[in-house]
């Protein structure tokens, strides 16, 4: 399957910009809506009961995902007006829930009755239901949508999905395993399990290479855009771990002063944490230079949020006198191409700089919608973004790998 990532950039418009966080309240049946880019609170969406748990934003910034563990459903959120679009059944008590690269697919982890339920978003239909081991419990999709992980903490087990078949290919043996991610290369998977550890899982030979001691009852995990950190929350311990990937150690420590933390994001451009703690009714942003609290950003009642909460699609805020469609950038991190699209047939002058602000790439985009440029000559590392013409200026910055 080919390779598809989405938008991890930041486009400013004169009166902001928008990049967003969806997190699931199990206590108050409603999902909270954050803004990113501000740090503030913009909404909050009312689903009409139930427990939300699991969550995964598509990557074009579209849709979210919400399980409905009693409720036997998941709920379909249309980020453009911030409402549910349908309920969708599934099995019984939907857990984690997880998007391929691509939108095409959602598979959600059905705890009651051992099994994955795959579910064609084109459609809106699931497509078919694969048995796997008992109380699956969260899942994470290959970036190349070929493998779906399965966590199973009462049967030391994680499972292995091939999609292209929608049958369980292998078992890998792990010590209580709950949360779940996978390197951005797709080259490793990461495991929060028993014993307060971390296991590394290869891709590609299915076997644990390294376990990682962390803090007490390790639970949420994510991995930073470059795959270079991944942090993990410590419902126990009330701390986040660095753990950096090169060492397979852990490197730093976040202690915060909020209680049970569970679900955790990382901010596309990699700057900033978001920790959902479910007894606090809160999420913390934490600073990822500094590894500090920088704000703290009140949510509904015991938040969750277990999975992937942030949209890496961005778009600029129109001013009332010159409205603009939604612009994006995509794919991020991006290897040989950038295709911005949406664009309006206008003149813009597109920039590239170096960290340093030196410029290394310049181009002029004449009355087009889209356009992409090559980027296979600049070296590997982020980049600054800018998009002009007389009305209006889009920044932002992209990972080239």
């Amino acid at each position: 399957m080919k390779k598809i990532i989405t938008l991890t950039l930041i486009l400013i418009y004169r009166i902001g910009f928008g990049q967003t966080a969806y997190i699931p309240n199990e206590g108050s049946a409603n999902v909270t809506v954050i803004n990113v880019a501000t740090n503030t609170y913009v909404t909050t969406i009312l689903l009409g009961g139930g427990n939300p748990v699991g969550v995964s934003v598509s990557h074009d910034g579209n849709k979210v995902y919400v399980t409905n563990s009693p409720g036997n459903t998941f709920w379909v959120i249309y980020t453009a007006t911030n409402t549910v679009a349908k309920s969708i059944i599934v099995g019984n008590e939907p857990f984690g829930i997880a998007v391929s690269q691509d939108g095409s697919m959602v598979y959600v982890a059905n705890f009651n009755d051992a099994t994955v339920s795959v579910i064609n978003t084109a459609t809106n239909s699931v497509t078919t239901t694969i048995s796997v081991m008992s109380e699956p419990h969260c899942l994470a999709v290959t970036p190349d949508g070929s493998k779906v992980y399965v966590t199973h903490s009462n049967s030391n087990t994680v499972s292995v999905l091939n999609t292209s078949t929608n049958t369980l290919s292998t078992q890998i043996t792990v010590t209580e395993p709950s949360g779940i991610t996978i390197s951005p290369d797709g080259s490793k998977v990461y495991v929060t399990g028993g014993s307060n550890s971390v296991n590394v899982i290869s891709t590609a030979s299915n076997t644990v290479t390294a376990t990682i001691p962390v803090g007490s009852l390790p639970f949420g995990i994510a991995v930073s855009p470059d795959g270079s950190k991944v942090y993990v929350v410590n419902e126990g311990s009330n701390n986040i771990n660095i753990i950096n990937t090169s060492t397979n150690t852990v490197a730093d420590s976040i202690q915060v002063d909020c209680t049970e933390p569970i679900g955790i994001s990382v901010s596309p451009d990699g700057s900033e944490l978001y920790v959902a703690f479910s007894q606090s009714n809160r999420v913390s942003v934490i600073n990822t230079v500094t590894n500090t609290v920088s704000t703290q950003i009140g949510t509904g009642t015991n938040p969750t949020a277990l999975g992937n909460f942030i949209s890496s699609h961005v778009t600029g805020i129109p001013s009332q006198n010159n409205p603009i469609p939604s612009v994006s950038i995509y794919p991020n991190p991006a290897s040989t191409t950038l295709t911005i699209n949406n664009l309006r047939f206008m003149n813009y002058d597109l920039r590239i700089t170096d960290v340093l602000g030196r410029d290394v790439y310049r181009q002029a985009i004449n009355n087009s919608s889209e356009s992409t440029i090559d980027i296979s000559n600049l070296s590997t590392r982020v980049y600054f973004y800018q998009l002009t013409n007389e009305k209006e200026t889009f920044r932002g910055k992209f990972v080239k790998e």
